[in-house]
């Protein structure tokens, strides 16, 4: 059997550099054209009959969306960067910019530092000096956000005001990168809020608060448990083996497999975990879960980690400064290295 973890590649950053120079991947443009066809057929269609129908399924749809947008800045389905991000240019889940989601995922895909408070983009951990800090109502808050309901329920609304408030202190300090992704970002959520509002006759704050908030929240039954902290950078990362779910995740419920080989089709994950099941599980220290039923069951309502860091950080009382600037990874050479023609 092929040691996975040998590959200086994988070792490394997990990326797999034998790659075809130009392909197109059909089943993620195919996959593009359904989640676009769901969201319209639910807000044109179905919306005067059945507004609540429509409206689950166009939560549905956003949340399909939002896991194309982490293919395509995986590098699919083509090798060009620029094309691929107008496949997915209308932000159908409203909150994020896509450029700023890119580059902080990307940054996320150091897994030496994941889980660090400050230099893990995604991690939902606090240093303890910034624990200590807050209020008292939102350390509860924050309680209850490491629970699975609450993830579910409160999760949406304190990751979108968390992360455009960090977005905003970078436009206020003058980062171009940050002021172009929203500038982008808002030249694609105009027309597609004109398009709610006017040709599916939905009310705006209705889109916004049943549609869009629940996209958010279907995508955080994955993300809940996705890393955890462990000396060993590979037990941080999970393997949930089986969903219901998994084909609107694009397979990322094998959340290892991808951090090892994010270069892969998301079509190509199932076939990769189950070649070298054992292996895979032996190399992520066992965190592994069987459904997401599992995790529901185990935590519903008893939160999986503490929000303070058990170990990093703890000493640490500098605010939200991170150790490692963004530039600290390449990120137009990793994007590079991960299938995509940067522009």
């Amino acid at each position: 059997m092929t040691d996975i973890s040998s590959k200086p590649a994988a070792r490394a950053t997990g990326l797999r550099t034998a790659r075809k120079p130009y392909r197109i991947e059909w089943p993620t443009i195919a996959l593009l054209a359904g989640c676009y066809g769901l969201w319209v057929f639910a807000g044109y269609v179905l919306y005067p009959t059945f507004p609540i129908a429509s409206l689950v399924l166009m939560g549905i749809a956003v949340a399909l969306h939002s896991s194309l947008q982490h293919e395509v800045l995986h590098g699919h389905p083509t090798r060009n960067a620029r094309f691929n991000e107008t496949l997915v240019f209308l932000p159908l889940g409203i909150f994020y910019p896509y450029r700023s989601y890119k580059r902080t995922h990307l940054q996320h895909h150091a897994d030496e530092r994941l889980t660090d408070p400050f230099d893990d983009p995604e991690s939902h951990y606090r240093a303890m000096g910034d624990w200590e800090k807050l209020p008292s109502f939102l350390k509860v808050l924050l309680g209850w956000n490491n629970t699975f309901i609450g993830r579910l329920v409160i999760g949406p609304p304190l990751m979108v005001v968390g992360f455009t408030i960090a977005e905003w202190r970078k436009i206020a300090r003058g980062d171009r990168r940050v002021i172009y992704a929203w500038t982008l970002h808002l030249a694609g959520l105009i027309p597609t809020l004109l398009f709610i509002s006017l040709v599916f006759g939905i009310p705006i704050w209705l889109y916004v608060s049943v549609a869009a908030y629940l996209g958010v929240s279907i995508i955080a039954i994955r993300s809940y448990c996705e890393h955890q902290w462990s000396e060993q950078p590979d037990g941080r990362t999970i393997i949930v083996e089986n969903s219901i779910l998994a084909p609107l995740f694009l397979y990322n419920n094998l959340h290892f497999v991808h951090h090892k080989m994010p270069t892969a089709a998301w079509y190509k994950l199932p076939s990769l975990y189950s070649a070298k099941r054992a292996e895979w599980q032996d190399m992520n220290d066992g965190y592994v879960f069987r459904n997401y039923f599992e995790v529901f069951r185990a935590f519903a309502f008893k939160a999986k980690e503490p929000v303070a860091h058990p170990v990093l950080r703890r000493e640490d009382h500098t605010s939200g400064r991170s150790t490692v600037a963004d530039g600290a990874i390449d990120i137009p050479a990793f994007a590079a290295q991960a299938g995509e023609v940067t522009t």
